[in-house]
């Protein structure tokens, strides 16, 4: 028999999405794997128990995660979920490590090998498992459809016999990933679409788009990309100088989508409450940073609001997952990829190679303990578990020596190509 991965029915209430597809359990029984879907796993993503059996998968209870070698998951699993892992059991998800030290923790007393796929490094090799990439892509797309729905306006020129309907203005902040999927969604539906960042390399992106770009070309911000492209800081002078040129584009907009997102810190605020009340009523703001606690004054996580002034500010948790069916199945396919790197292609068993770049860059807890550099503590006591430890690897004394840091954990670079859907890099 060979080893066994275990798909779990993501546990929150806002989460439809599911970690696997009809077509990588295929894949993954074709690595070697023995794989059990926990019944009612895709239902919300539109993949019912007997498209999973069909690909050669069981279908299982949520007590089989005992038997599991590898655990694929959205999200992080809380401690109550923990407590049926067996130590040594490799759990793949996106573990949402920033702010959440109990969590962390949590994996760590469980004994569980964690790899957080949103530390995926830029590199060429990893583009396949880039899940910030595949799911803010969605976020842009469906930031522009919850605009257009919540403005209940038409989006393109319309010239008829009973007059002419104005197109749409739509604004886009920040061009990574998300923005640049949004400009382009916004565009195909016939909007007047500006967009804005701070990276002088976004204007290029922008304009191939047919979009145009809008920022104070000033000297420092010629020189606001570090030489990685990432975004650097701007100092209060220039962030003041942008903050008034947007506060005068905003007052004339239809839409205006916020995208600004930094790991590990609060989401940069981009929209004062002046600017929303400068709005026309009947505008709209999506907030696609309002779990990180938005870019937007005013936006709650969750809602949409309407202001005194008839401008709605919507705040959607997950909007990935507002689009589960498509989210779940690029998803898969990420966790698919970074997994067969972990797979011995000649005994078919998981082989984790704690020296691989791809692991150092991911890897959140190992044997006991926190070992990710940006989050590595003390030595937790370990969660007791129903069966003695089977580590699917062999496993190096807690005091080997710890992965490196990633090459790169803040906002990555956006894409440079003229499509939205390149595989270049970028987040929400």
């Amino acid at each position: 028999m060979g080893q066994t991965v275990f798909i779990p029915r993501e546990l929150g209430a806002n989460e439809p999405r599911v970690a696997a597809s009809p077509d990588t359990v295929k894949r993954l029984a074709g690595l070697g794997f023995d794989v059990i879907v926990e019944s009612g796993a895709g239902t919300a993503s539109r993949i019912p128990d007997e498209e999973f059996a069909k690909a050669g998968a069981a279908i299982g209870k949520v007590g089989d995660v005992a038997k599991a070698d590898v655990v694929l998951k959205v999200r992080r699993p809380d401690e109550a979920e923990l407590k049926a892992y067996r130590p040594g059991t490799a759990v793949i998800a996106i573990m949402d490590p920033y702010g959440n030290d109990a969590g962390v923790d949590a994996l760590a007393r469980a004994g569980v090998t964690a790899f957080s796929m949103e530390f995926m490094p830029r590199i060429t090799r990893a583009q396949s498992m880039d899940v910030l990439s595949s799911q803010a892509n969605l976020a842009g797309y469906q930031a522009v459809i919850d605009g257009a729905a919540e403005y209940d306006r038409a989006l393109p020129m319309m010239m008829t016999a009973a007059g002419t309907v104005p197109a749409a203005k739509v604004f886009v902040m920040g061009v990574g990933v998300a923005g640049l999927q949004a400009i382009a969604t916004a565009r195909r539906l016939g909007a007047v679409v500006t967009a804005t960042d701070v990276r002088p390399a976004a204007k290029e992106q922008v304009a191939s788009l047919g979009a145009k770009f809008l920022a104070v070309e000033d000297e420092e911000f010629k020189a606001a990309e570090t030489a990685g492209g990432y975004a650097k800081e701007m100092s209060r002078e220039y962030q003041a100088k942008q903050a008034a040129l947007t506060a005068e584009h905003i007052a004339k907009q239809d839409i205006v989508i916020t995208t600004a997102l930094i790991p590990g810190r609060p989401a940069p605020k981009l929209v004062s409450a002046a600017m929303v009340a400068s709005m026309k009523p009947g505008s709209v703001i999506v907030d696609l940073a309002v779990e990180r606690g938005g870019n937007v004054e005013g936006a709650v996580p969750g809602q949409v609001v309407t202001t005194a002034n008839g401008v709605k500010i919507v705040g959607h948790l997950n909007v990935p997952g507002r689009v589960a069916a498509s989210a779940s199945l690029l998803y898969a396919r990420n966790l698919f990829a970074f997994l067969e790197t972990l797979v011995d292609k000649t005994t078919k068993t998981l082989a984790i190679n704690r020296d691989d770049d791809l692991v150092k860059a991911t890897m959140l807890t190992d044997g006991g303990h926190v070992v990710h550099p940006a989050f590595a503590g003390k030595p937790a006591v370990m969660i007791a578990s129903a069966e003695p430890a089977k580590p699917a690897t062999a496993r190096k004394p807690a005091a080997a020596k710890k992965p490196a840091a990633p090459k790169q954990t803040a906002a990555p670079k956006s894409p440079s190509s003229k499509s939205p859907s390149s595989k270049s890099k970028g987040i929400a």
